[in-house]
């Protein structure tokens, strides 16, 4: 029987979840959801585009709902919304809010007997995984991630949100003199701010105040205050010209040591990545399979990565995955 996937929000992310699910042999995509007038939306696939406010109808219909709005104001409100009604995943990314996201899902999720799984994507993620496996494996030693050069989307979205503003598209560069220094087991007290820098492409509207416009950007809490970032004003015409591809990766990077300190060991997890919202939109369909399972053997509440067994993830049996992966 197929996992019946729901996606709510068909943005760049939402039309990558959308090719996922529609990869996957166990899952069918029973429908988009979105805000606008669903006449006007036109989906890739040829799925149904349905008005949010038919999720209220449809919860027999939709076994796990993927949430693909933005972490910035979209997620906080819509993820413990809907896990009392589904089984939901999300890619909130706010890393200092996660703890409050995570009670706030958890508390609704619990009560409705659903699964929400919060976090999902490549950071936080599986770059969370690595950082986890490190230090379980090496205790005591250094964590370092980088991410890009390539473009964020939650950062992205957050300039978007700004009033006056068109479009917008934010590149995270890491320093490479700090990531030399990472990878040659220098251990480095990095600040913030010496690992990246963070660049900007602003479309504004015709008339808005571009010095406010700049000063909201680089003094933004969780996103830009505390990193160098350059703001470059553009017109549409250049957006879609020098930067309608979203590329992105990143490293994460630890070093441990052994024989009371005498041997230094360096694990590097790093993605290349020629499209972030659909490699992004692939990490959380497979844990939308796992939702699934896990909601079937009577589990309720929030996780995150960190709490799903990596076999829930796969649409192989355990004894596939042991003759073939182990």
């Amino acid at each position: 029987m197929s996992i019946k996937i729901g996606i709510l929000g068909y943005g760049n992310l939402g039309r990558g979840v959308e090719k996922a699910v529609n990869y996957c042999d166990d899952m069918e995509l029973v429908g988009v959801f979105t805000r606008r007038n669903p006449a006007n939306v036109s989906i890739d696939s040829g799925a149904k585009a349905y008005n949010v406010s038919e999720l209220e109808n449809m919860k027999d219909d939709i076994d796990v709902l993927i949430i693909c709005g933005g972490s910035a104001t979209d997620l906080p409100e819509m993820t413990p919304k809907y896990a009392a009604m589904y089984n939901v995943i999300d890619s909130f990314d706010t890393h200092a809010n996660i703890p409050v996201h995570f009670a706030n899902v958890d508390k609704a999720a619990k009560d409705a007997g659903k699964i929400g799984i919060i976090s999902c994507g490549w950071d936080p993620g599986m770059f969370s995984l690595n950082r986890l496996y490190s230090e379980s494996v090496l205790p005591g030693g250094s964590a370092y991630t980088f991410w890009g050069k390539g473009v964020s989307q939650g950062h992205s979205d957050a300039i978007r949100r700004i009033d006056g503003v068109i479009d917008a598209r934010q590149y995270t560069v890491p320093v490479p003199e700090a990531l030399e220094a990472v990878r040659s087991g220098k251990n480095p007290e990095l600040t913030t701010r010496q690992k990246h820098t963070r660049v900007c492409y602003v479309v504004a509207e015709e008339g808005a105040d571009k010095a406010r416009i700049e000063n909201e950007i680089v003094t933004m809490p969780n996103y830009f205050a505390d990193y160098n970032t350059t703001v470059n004003f553009i017109t549409a015409e250049e957006m879609k010209k020098d930067h309608s591809g979203l590329p992105h990766g990143g490293s994460v990077i630890y070093t441990g040591t052994t024989d009371n300190g005498n041997k230094t060991h360096v694990i590097e997890y790093s993605l290349k990545l020629d499209s972030n919202p659909e490699f992004t939109g692939s990490v959380l369909t497979a844990y939308a399979r796992a939702a699934y399972r896990m909601n079937k053997n009577g589990e309720s509440g929030a996780k995150t990565v960190f709490d799903i067994a990596p076999a829930l993830l796969s649409p192989l049996s355990g004894e596939e995955i042991r003759a073939h992966m182990l």
